[in-house]
């Protein structure tokens, strides 16, 4: 069996150790004999806090298409280059905007690729106003919101806004285990039509 590495764009200890744990929860379905990830420092390329769902997007597959980039340059053997991005998203919902946090992932193999996405909290007023109407960034946000810092370090705005529910880091890995789907799972994503019940 072949070793498997796996390039990550970013040093964070959340998206990190979000990857560790959703490859420890995917070993079984590569067929591979050592399992390495690799952290590089990636921009994304978009703000620090994206405003959208298209934006939180862009930022993932920046980084991994980055990364793609970096590793044909210098002759990487990586095997998948994995981007992950934090963002809000904004919805109008019976009149009201709504604004959430989603964490988002891409991942490609050089030839395909492919997102996931964690579940969405909703932010609450203020917060969401400080962020999406005065244009701070989550992250200084949040700490001032809690009364901490270093959040986005530890628990992130998801432990905050979920009473340590779940985390950033936990986000991230659903997020993680979605993008990688096709790629474990990919007898689900072969499968050319839909079989008719009855």
């Amino acid at each position: 069996m072949d070793d498997l590495i796996i390039a990550v764009g970013s040093v964070r200890k959340p998206k990190l150790a979000a990857v560790h744990e959703a490859i420890a929860a995917l070993a079984d379905n590569f067929s591979a004999g050592v399992i390495e990830i690799v952290a590089v420092e990636i921009a994304s390329g978009v703000r620090d806090t994206p405003l959208s769902r298209e934006e939180s997007m862009r930022g993932a597959r920046q980084r991994a298409e980055t990364l793609q980039k970096m590793a044909q340059e210098e002759v990487k053997p990586w095997n998948y280059f994995v981007g992950l991005e934090g963002g809000l998203d904004s919805v109008m919902e019976n009149g009201e905007q709504r604004v959430f946090l989603e964490s988002w992932a891409y991942v490609s193999d050089r030839t395909r690729g492919y997102f996931g996405r964690s579940g969405a909290v909703e932010l609450p007023v203020a917060l969401a106003e400080e962020v999406f109407v005065k244009g701070t960034d989550l992250s200084i946000a949040i700490d001032r919101f809690a009364g901490e810092a270093g959040i986005r370090d530890a628990q992130g705005a998801w432990g905050v806004l979920s009473a340590n529910k779940i985390t950033r880091q936990e986000a991230f890995r659903v997020a993680l285990i979605a993008a990688f789907a096709p790629f474990s799972n990919s007898s689900a994503y072969r499968k050319s039509a839909v079989a008719k019940i009855g």
